[in-house]
């Protein structure tokens, strides 16, 4: 019988009460994997320092997993892919180099497709992965009924996609919800972090060293709710928050920039 239980690390260890590492056990013996540093074992070797056990409930969303890491493995950066014909052709700008979006080939399975990683907001951990699925010429999404999805029991829930690396953020940020919005007004303003959908944009929580942020709103009662939301909290802070929207109801920053 398969069962995961959690507990510290034996690598990057922070305490009795940490519990980063998973540890499932089954048939064929255990298993582990941190979360949070990637560390794995398949043997018994690994000291089990938890008492009580505590087993994962199976509807709690997972911190990252040894499949969004092989996930991961397969992707490419976006510069001469399918991935870099899409976003020119909704009028994006590249992220640079080390941005978390990356390009995934096609395989027996899936088309090819655009690729980030979803990290946690305050603390840079990668927590999930956010797929665009892509036509076979790179000039639209695939046109299936999930073209844009998240890998399945991952936790999105305080995530963004980092489209700039934290170091580029250095007083000033752009945020937006999706990925093309967020491309297409970096054309205007960079960084720019996409927060994947309005929720997390509501909740985005205000960051040390960031002085200022910009957020381009989707013009819908949804996006227009989020950017109040999180324009309030950041001006509570003492902080210089504008908010930018397109004029026509409906319609994001990447609609502006392809029309």
């Amino acid at each position: 019988m398969k069962r995961t239980t959690r507990g510290p690390c034996p690598q990057c260890d922070r305490g009795p009460k940490d519990d980063a590492l998973a540890i499932t056990h089954d048939e064929r013996g255990i298993v582990s994997f941190c979360h949070r540093c990637g560390f794995t074992s398949a043997d018994n070797t690994v000291p089990l320092r938890i008492s009580p056990p505590r087993a994962i409930r199976a509807d709690t969303p997972l911190d990252w997993s040894t499949k969004a890491e092989s996930i991961w493995r397969k992707t490419q950066g976006l510069r001469g892919t399918l991935g870099e014909t899409y976003l020119r052709h909704r009028g994006c700008l590249l992220p640079p180099r080390d941005s978390h979006l990356r390009f995934l080939p096609a395989d027996d399975r899936h088309p090819p497709g655009l690729c980030a990683a979803v990290s946690d907001i305050r603390t840079g951990r990668p927590i999930s992965l956010h797929f665009t699925r892509l036509a076979v010429d790179g000039r639209g999404k695939a046109g299936t009924d999930h073209d844009k999805m998240l890998l399945g029991g991952h936790r999105k829930r305080g995530g963004c996609i980092r489209l700039w690396p934290d170091e580029a953020a250095t007083s000033g940020l752009a945020l937006a919800e999706g990925i093309e919005t967020a491309l297409a007004a970096a054309h205007i303003h960079a960084p720019i972090w996409a927060t994947v959908d309005a929720g997390n944009l509501a909740n985005f929580p205000v960051l040390p060293g960031i002085e200022t942020i910009v957020i381009y709103a989707d013009h819908d009662k949804a996006g227009l709710r989020a950017a109040t939301e999180c324009a309030s909290r950041w001006r509570d802070a003492g902080l210089e928050v504008r908010i930018r929207t397109p004029r026509t109801a409906g319609h994001d920053a990447a609609d502006v920039v392809a029309a």
